[in-house]
């Protein structure tokens, strides 16, 4: 893999902690290749699959970003966040033990097809020219309209609250961390994200990604 041959759709597994351009920078040093971009931004707090592509094939970013997403992760039942994951300070946690299994499985049903869905605050979305985490960032509240996304699977995978392991798999632009408010709302006692992995997007799987520090290796 050299600049001779730029013209590369590349799978990483994101490290966590690290951003999405962070991978971008990584690789474009590591490559030496100019033209590089990713289909589809992962939290510095989510790990997984991004797909990174080079030369000609960044004209394809768009249709690798429209594809269905999956997902698995967990829940923090009981404590919320402005950032609606750990990313921000979390509220001190409230009483669970009344949660049934029943009632997980319950909210996601009512969280599965196609949902009306609020983007967190501290999200990359351009309010008025600004992005909204800037915004929300210097204390001032963003007005986010609601959008229609499409979670075709929502599976609780396993239960040992406060944590709540699940799996999704959703249609482009949909926010798990938004999943995650909501699925406290359900509940009476309010969710954060705690956790997550983009394990596929279309036919791309993460079992068939790299780690930063392999790409490149002849």
């Amino acid at each position: 893999m050299t600049a001779t041959d730029p013209d590369l759709v590349i799978l990483v597994n994101k490290p966590l902690h690290w951003t999405s351009f962070d991978v971008i920078r990584k690789l474009k040093h590591k490559l030496k290749i100019k033209k590089v971009g990713h289909a589809g931004t992962l939290d510095p707090l989510a790990t997984g699959l991004l797909i990174v592509c080079t030369g000609k094939m960044t004209k394809r970013i768009d249709e690798f970003q429209a594809q269905e997403k999956e997902y698995t992760g967990t829940f923090r039942i009981g404590q919320t966040s402005p950032s609606y994951d750990l990313e921000t300070e979390p509220t001190p946690p409230t009483d669970t033990h009344l949660i049934k299994r029943s009632d997980l499985d319950d909210a996601a049903r009512k969280l599965t097809g196609a949902i009306k869905q609020v983007p967190p605050l501290h999200s990359a979305i351009k309010v008025e020219g600004k992005r909204a985490y800037e915004l929300a960032r210097k204390g001032e509240v963003a007005e986010l309209k609601k959008r229609t996304v499409t979670i075709s699977v929502f599976d609780i995978v396993e239960a040992r609250l406060p944590e709540v392991s699940f799996r999704i798999v959703c249609s482009k632009g949909t926010y798990i961390r938004s999943v995650a408010r909501d699925f406290g709302v359900h509940l009476g006692t309010g969710a954060l994200l705690s956790s997550l992995c983009r394990t596929r997007i279309g036919a791309f799987r993460l079992t068939d990604a790299k780690e930063i520090d392999e790409i490149g290796r002849q």
